[in-house]
């Protein structure tokens, strides 16, 4: 009797002891965290089945008490202040207090795509070394979300939160930084940056499974791509392991620098980044700000891909709460898909963010676009809107533009200002009809508004391409 009463007392002991080690946290809710302000945020971790757990939040020393699901999981909502800090949020259970400490309140913002976001100073990037003296900052703080792929939403990620300093920004996405520096420095309020990129990787890579194989087009656009030793390309990989385990941490936007790895499938892009974005949001139960990237030219394998794509970014202005940067000026060669200007693309975004997020005026961060055309006898005239200060040539001669008449042959247009409008013709067409401007994987075109943004590209036709 004894020995069976020793047995249970130790059985006890033991399952004490695991329980008490249970309660745990994911990695993005740690030290160091920036937490999105005025906002209800979740907390959520695992413990116990009916673990009693209390939350204190030391910048209100308000106190939370729930218990642990059957499930072994818990999860609840809290109320955050305007920007401040640093905090402490102090997670009790059975066992060891868990002790968050240099939480921050401010603005968290996801920085995603390929290898154009993901580029950092150990990929060579020359603006980054420049700041490495004087990045150091308590103020922004990075969660840099290492290369993961799944075929299951997983509910964790392995990293931590750090301080910007010359060592976590070294492996962190450069354009990353330099959106969340503007932002720091032009709001003065705490900035988290959570960087959530892998390169040469689809977009699709990054939408949920389902999503894709439940849209008949979008699922035989992802067929077409095949996949490549450098990266996950088929539907929901990167989904999984990389933004599932953050869906439940609320965030204030989202910026996107991806696309070169969809030109084999370019003519969906438009279709499937919507898509992306709304299944984000809904995960996210936000309806949040999503700013992308064009991609710059560059000189692809099959005529014109390049262009496709960049024509399906610039549609992605028809869907809500969006804003693409245009960066066809940005480049060092069209031999080069990894542009190094990567502190002004950071910039551009910010501003998009200021503006239309912040809504700070005075701010020039829209490019120039297309908004009508003219035909009067062998001349086309143009129309553009975002160009109220007009518009410049950065050379002599103005670039870019193609015209073309009933017959479909395109030729290099001799183009003229008129106050803020730009005339085009060619002698050899005397019935033009449409305008291509920068339209093709690597076609620059010269034009820019007098604030400095260059000339979104277009075209008035809409004929397929090969």
């Amino acid at each position: 009797m004894m020995k069976r009463l020793i047995t249970l007392a130790c059985l006890i002991t033991l399952t004490y002891f695991n329980t008490t080690a249970q309660l745990r946290l994911p990695a993005v809710l740690s030290s160091g965290m920036v937490l999105q302000q005025n906002d209800s945020v979740y907390l959520w971790g695992w413990a116990n089945p009916d673990e009693p757990i209390t939350i204190n939040t030391n910048w209100n020393n308000q106190e939370y008490k729930l218990k642990g699901l059957n499930t072994g999981k818990w999860k609840i909502k809290i109320s955050t202040p305007s920007a401040g800090g640093p905090y402490t949020i102090t997670v009790k259970g059975w066992g060891e207090p868990i002790v968050l400490s240099d939480v921050l309140i401010g603005e968290v913002w996801v920085c995603s795509g390929q290898s154009n976001m993901e580029w950092s100073y150990y990929n060579g990037e020359k603006d980054i070394l420049k700041e490495l003296a004087t990045c150091y900052n308590k103020n922004i703080h990075f969660f840099h979300i290492p290369r993961s792929s799944s075929d299951y939403p997983q509910e964790d990620v392995h990293t931590q939160w750090k301080v910007c300093d010359s060592n976590s920004l070294k492996s962190f996405s450069a354009i990353g930084y330099f959106f969340g520096k503007k932002l720091n420095s032009e709001l003065n309020i705490p900035i988290g940056l959570i960087n959530a990129s892998w390169g040469g990787t689809s977009a699709e890579a990054w939408t949920p499974t389902e999503v894709i194989h439940n849209d008949a087009i979008l699922n035989k656009a992802a067929d077409i791509l095949t996949e490549v030793p450098w990266g996950p390309v088929k539907p929901g990989k990167l989904y999984n392991g990389i933004i599932a385990p953050i869906t439940s941490y609320s965030i204030a936007g989202a910026l996107w620098y991806q696309g070169e790895a969809n030109v084999p499938n370019g003519e969906t892009y438009s279709t499937l980044l919507t898509t992306m974005i709304d299944s984000w949001r809904t995960l996210f139960r936000k309806q949040f700000p999503f700013y992308l990237v064009q991609i710059t030219p560059f000189t692809y394998g099959r005529p014109f891909e390049g262009a496709i794509v960049q024509e399906q970014q610039t549609k992605m202005l028809q869907h809500s709460n969006t804003g693409v940067v245009i960066v066809t000026d940005l480049i060092d060669s069209v031999s080069n898909i990894h542009p190094s200007h990567k502190k002004e693309v950071g910039n551009r975004l910010a501003n998009w963010a200021l503006a239309e997020t912040y809504h700070k005026t005075g701010i020039a961060y829209k490019s120039p676009s297309f908004k009508s055309m003219e035909i009067k006898k062998n001349k086309i005239i143009l129309s553009f809107k975002d160009a109220d200060n007009g518009l410049i040539a950065k050379d002599k001669l103005i670039t870019g533009f193609y015209i073309c008449g009933n017959n479909k042959e395109w030729f290099s247009a001799e183009a003229k200002f008129d106050n803020n409008k730009i005339i085009l013709s060619n002698k050899k067409i005397t019935d033009p009809i449409h305008v291509r401007y920068g339209f093709g994987n690597a076609v620059i075109g010269n034009i820019f508004s007098k604030e400095g943004l260059p000339l979104t590209p277009f075209r008035t036709d809409d004929w397929k391409v090969q």
